[in-house]
């Protein structure tokens, strides 16, 4: 059995800037904290799915760049297909806009030491131990080849993955997002975290 989800992530986004309209009147955009609070309930759907994302985009792609004393995947899931037995997800097949950057830590702030985006489509599946591991990625390419193949990878979703991977501003909320519940789950001392050249940011640690 085959099932389909769509993460609306840039739904969710967009409505932090944007006014909807319920029955011909306009209803107030949801706030940045609400946004926040959306895209964690998604992750926390599928904590396995996502650390199995995330051990893969460390020890693969994170190591790939200048090493920093921790790697912080920041994955944007455009779309999924779930493969099922008995009702039981054992293999999923991942459409999203993928992060990583390595940081250092100074006095109580994580300096961006390296990172870089690797969009294109993952598949994962359940080991003998019941646990999603990555088995394949397909990158998108780079350079005069990005579009040709952004759109044969992405198909139908290329208009999805376009929105988010062009926008700066959600992007830059889904990394403190992913920053902030790295630096929780690790129980790390750091407040801010700061990219070269730019002032640093508080990191949102909800207790």
């Amino acid at each position: 059995m085959k099932k389909m989800k769509l993460w609306a992530l840039a739904a969710i986004f967009m409505c932090c800037s944007m006014a909807c309209v319920n029955n011909g009147k306009s209803v107030a955009p949801i706030t940045r904290e609400e946004s926040d609070k959306a895209f964690m309930a998604e992750i926390e759907k599928s904590p396995e799915f996502y650390a199995a994302m995330n051990k893969y985009l460390a020890e693969s792609i994170g190591s790939q760049y200048a090493p920093g004393e921790l790697c912080i995947p920041c994955p944007t899931v455009v779309a999924c297909d779930q493969w099922t037995t008995d009702s039981v997800v054992d293999s999923v097949v991942v459409l999203g806009d993928f992060w990583v950057f390595n940081f250092n830590v100074v006095g109580d702030t994580l300096k961006t030491v390296s990172g870089g985006d690797h969009p294109g489509k993952m598949c994962l599946k359940k080991n003998e131990k019941g646990e999603f591991e990555v088995i394949s990625f397909e990158q998108v390419e780079d350079g005069s080849n990005f579009l040709p193949s952004a759109k044969r990878i992405f198909g139908d979703m290329y208009e999805a993955f376009h929105s988010i991977n062009s926008d700066q501003e959600a992007r830059e909320q889904v990394r403190a997002i992913f920053i902030a519940k790295y630096v929780k789950d690790n129980k790390l001392s750091v407040k801010y975290y700061q990219d070269y050249g730019w002032p640093a940011k508080q990191i949102a640690v909800n207790n």
